[in-house]
Parts: C-alpha cells; structure tokens; sequence
C-alpha cells in the first residue's frame, strides 16, 4: 500500500480542516500516516482518518523553554518517520516550525502547496505549480489531492468514535436537560484575545434563550457565575473528546472561531453560528449547508485583521461588539424555531 505522510502541528482547528484530505488519499488507496502535536493528536487518536498517528509534544517543548533533552526527543521522531519509509508527504502546515520534519522525513515526494510562508518550501522537493482557487483552508488542503488526479468534489469529515465510558459522563453531566427543549451550547471561549466576543453579549444570548431551550456553557476559563442559574455549567468539566460526543447531541452551537466551533461542524449533526471578530471568514468559517451552517460578523472596516492584538487607537477590540446579540439571538431563534 502507498504510504503517505500529512504534517499539521498547529492549532484543533488547522487538524479539522486538514480531516477531509486524509479521507479522501484513503479512499484512494494510500495509509495515511499524521505528525500532530498535543492540539490535534486527541482529535486523530481513533479516527479513521488516520491509520497511524505520530505525537510531537512541540508545546510541551515550547513550555520548557525547549531543553537539550528535546532535541534528542525531536531526533527520535525523525528516525521513526524515515523508517516508515514514505512514498509522499504533504506539508499541510506551510510554515517553518514544520521545515525539519519535512526536510528529514526520509519520503521520496515531500510536496508543499504554492501558498507557503516562512522559507517552508526548503522542505520541499516539489511545489504546486498555481495556488488554490478557492480560499477556505479545507479546499487549500484538498489541492493536494486535487495534485495528484483524484476527484475532491465530496469533502467527507471523520470524528474519532467515543467509547461507552465518555458516552456515559455527557448522560451524567446532561441528566438534568429538559428532553422537550432543543440544546443550545454556548462556547464563548477562543485562545486569541481578539477572537473573543464581548461577554455581555453572551449573557443576553443566554437570557433571551434560556426560558425556551436547554443552555448548556462550556470551557475552561469562563466565569459561569454571570451567566443565568438555569443554565447548566460544565466549564472545567469536559476535555476534547467529551465535546465530541457533546457537541453530538446539541441542536445549536454557538461559538466564535475556535476549535469548539470547529468540533461542531465536524460533527455535522447541530446547527452552528460562528462568530467572527478579527479572522476571516472566507478561510475559516463553517460551510456546506446554508440552513444550517452560518458565520456571522459586524463588517466593520477594520475586519478581519488577523492581529493578535488590536491595532486601532481610537477603539480598542471594536469587532468584539458586533455582531450585536439580537442579531445572534434573532439567528438562533429562527434556526430552532422554523
């Protein structure tokens, strides 16, 4: 069997969205082999996307301010990459951090696409001869597959199978919903600052909803307290794969771009309004059914800018007010409400 090798050593998001190539080289023959590190590696570990998985701890490393002992570590996941003996790898990160892992795979093809930034093409011994045409970065991913003649008109998405004991906890965590009520998760939390959404606005999105749906809240960090009493709190109570099979069970998801968001849409059964304060829609947004799936942002002149931190002097994080929460509301409300 052909052996191929998917690099993405970033964000849960970048891991989704990289899910429907890895599919389709299956399903075209090849054992699909993927170099992920702590964000992807819960999101691959039993998919059948992946038959192999190989774990780089890059933000273990990174957190340690990357120690000698790391790089003997990082050596080690060289040698049993070029054992595997690769017949293509395909460098889905295009940045430089991935550079080394592509170079010293050991595969005879390492293809990069065309859009690459940071000197990753010196990884490379092959370039895509034209950028994508289209700019989500599920169709970026697929131009691979796209390169070498197969056929990517069906995006098909993989989520890993939950065992009995997760399937279990969600049953104990959610026993007190109210079975006569749609579910409605509220995921306010992202890891970039400029991603958030005002969390005044959250709190009216869970008022206004809360008599007529079941609000569940989830996250890590997020202060429960303020929102309303009856909503039920499982911030701190889930890791990825308990919102797997959470995100499963809900009617709506209502999240900015993060990987919660991204988690929803891969699991293709609730609807998701995902909103977009600073990061491009076009890229990144939920997509393939328009009743269902839906991006919303404030379309201020400002947006996107994909900055870390806010670069306006007048107002400071403007995109984080809009959309305003009755647009969201009236949103979700039309969705559960048809």
């Amino acid at each position: 069997m052909k052996k191929v090798l998917l690099i993405k050593l970033s964000a849960l998001g970048d891991v989704i969205f990289t899910i429907p190539l890895a599919n389709n080289l299956k399903a075209n023959g090849w054992e699909v082999h993927w170099l992920t590190t702590e964000k992807g590696f819960d999101i691959l570990d039993g998919n059948p996307c992946a038959d192999k998985v190989h774990f780089l701890p890059m933000y273990t490393w990174r957190k340690n301010k990357l120690k000698l002992k790391y790089l003997f570590q990082m050596i080690k996941v060289l040698f049993d990459l070029r054992k595997e003996k690769f017949d293509i790898a395909f460098d889905c990160q295009r940045r430089i951090k991935s550079l080394p892992f592509m170079r010293f795979c050991g595969a005879k093809r390492r293809i990069l696409s065309h859009f690459s930034t940071e000197g990753a093409k010196y990884g490379a011994n092959e370039i895509l001869p034209t950028s994508p045409d289209s700019n989500h970065m599920v169709l970026w991913n697929l131009d691979y597959a796209t390169y070498l003649g197969y056929d990517t008109s069906e995006i098909k998405m993989s989520l890993p199978n939950q065992p009995e004991e997760i399937k279990q906890k969600i049953n104990d965590l959610t026993k007190d919903l109210d079975k006569t009520k749609p579910t409605v998760i509220l995921a306010p939390e992202t890891t970039w600052e400029p991603k958030h959404w005002n969390i005044e606005n959250w709190i009216k999105v869970a008022e206004k909803l809360k008599d007529r749906c079941n609000i569940i809240l989830t996250g890590v960090k997020l202060d429960a307290s303020v929102f309303p009493k009856d909503c039920i709190n499982l911030v701190g109570k889930t890791n990825l794969k308990d919102l797997i099979e959470l995100f499963s069970r809900a009617d709506l998801v209502i999240a900015p771009d993060s990987g919660s968001a991204h988690i929803a849409w891969a699991s293709a059964k609730p609807a998701l309004i995902e909103i977009f304060c600073c990061t491009w829609t076009e890229y990144f947004g939920c997509f393939g059914n328009d009743e269902k799936y839906f991006t919303m942002t404030g379309n201020l002149p400002c947006q996107p800018c994909g900055a870390r931190t806010c670069q306006k002097s007048e107002i400071k994080n403007a995109c984080a007010n809009v959309p305003k929460a009755e647009d969201v509301i009236e949103k979700a409300l039309s969705i559960l409400f048809k």
